[in-house]
């Protein structure tokens, strides 16, 4: 029987498992320990019914929103989750947990290797969406949680949940999958990998060994103002920037020490990614994201889709030039084909990528409606 270990620092919670070494990589190497760091927010009502999953995109963490006014950190969705939020806490019970791989608590890189003494770095094994999946299932097993209403995610979250539908597909009533498609085309990977080759081109990423010196603060600054760039679309870079400059135009004829707006508003996101996440961790995730392939496991996607019970909604976004519509469209075919009890929805905006994150009002009824869909029909079993 597994053991599971639990303790709390403040309002973040831990359980430590897989203590021999014993969880099963999707490569089929052994892993161990693990401790996962996840939040919660509410109760689970007498006839656990109300729980909801969220799992979070590729720099997100366990604290999803802020846990009362006396919380001074700010979460990522704390437009969604909450008290009267569309994700009402005073209604439902929800768990957010922090990614295997990840660098705020869970097992990742920067965790100490009890074999050496010293952070994994790059001895960390590659790992994979399911992995991640897995280790939340570990994570409800020992919350004694053997249901739940809904599983959320966007972006890299949406993999997941998606994931959670095919490799679980009695453990939950409904699916939100927010921005996510059936895989990264070949555009997504390129990004990714010179994201990657950013941080490992940086001298201070020493193999990846930098914990107890300087990190790669340039490679990972970069690789961020990267991903930036395709979080938001081109329209609302012009209307936040233009060609406006910080500099007066003379002095962009003597250095290249100056900038556009544009251009300080990246190397601030950039190097303010810098002060909370680690850089290989950056590096397993965005290969994670790379390598979600539902054929590989389960020899063609429809044969994964077939597998999915729980009613899904799927959200596109009109601008994403990430993961655009033409992907997500083509997503909504197959699980259609497939079968899936498919709610579809397209959010127009001009925020790209980023609109899940920001823009509450365009998401609002739908989520509401969708979940209230589950709950209701789950009262009335």
């Amino acid at each position: 029987m597994e053991k599971f270990e639990f303790w709390e620092e403040g309002y973040k919670k831990f359980v430590k498992f897989a203590h021999n070494k014993d969880f099963v990589l999707e490569s089929g190497k052994r892993f161990g320990p693990i401790t996962v760091a996840y939040e919660t927010y509410g109760e689970i009502n007498k006839e656990k019914n109300n729980i909801i999953l969220i799992t979070h995109a590729l720099t997100g963490d366990s604290h999803v929103a802020r846990h009362s006014e006396d919380d001074p950190k700010p979460g990522w969705w704390d437009k969604f989750v909450g008290p009267g939020k569309m994700f009402d806490t005073n209604k439902y019970f929800i768990v957010c947990s922090n990614v295997l791989g990840g660098c705020q608590g869970t097992t990742g890189p920067s965790s100490i290797d009890p074999e050496t003494g010293k952070p994994y770095g790059a001895r960390f094994p590659i790992i994979t969406i399911k992995d991640m999946v897995n280790v939340q299932k570990k994570l409800m097993e020992a919350l004694g949680i053997d249901h739940i209403l809904c599983v959320v995610g966007g972006s890299m979250g949406g993999m997941q949940a998606l994931e959670w539908a095919v490799s679980y597909p009695d453990f939950m009533d409904g699916v939100i999958n927010i921005a996510s498609p059936l895989k990264l085309n070949a555009q997504s990977i390129a990004f990714n990998e010179v994201m990657r080759r950013a941080i490992m081109a940086d001298p201070n990423w020493n193999g990846g060994d930098y914990y107890d010196k300087t990190g790669p603060a340039q490679g990972l600054s970069i690789a961020r103002m990267l991903g930036m760039i395709t979080y938001q679309s081109d329209k609302l870079m012009d209307r936040k920037f233009n060609r406006r400059m910080k500099d007066p135009v003379e002095s962009f004829f003597e250095s290249f020490n100056t900038e556009f707006e544009v251009e300080s508003y990246l190397h601030y996101q950039g190097m303010k990614l810098v002060q909370r996440f680690d850089a290989n961790t950056y590096l397993y995730l965005t290969r994670a994201m790379d390598l979600y392939d539902l054929e590989r496991t389960y020899g063609s996607e429809e044969e994964a889709l077939k597998r999915i019970k729980a009613k899904f909604l799927l959200i596109a976004i009109t601008s994403d030039i990430l993961f655009p519509l033409s992907q997500m469209r083509h997503m909504r075919d197959k699980l259609q084909k497939a079968g899936v009890d498919l709610v579809y929805r397209e959010i127009e905006s001009d925020y790209g990528h980023d609109s899940f994150l920001v823009e509450e009002d365009k998401y609002r009824d739908i989520i509401v409606e969708f979940l209230e869909l589950l709950y209701n029909k789950e009262m009335i079993k």
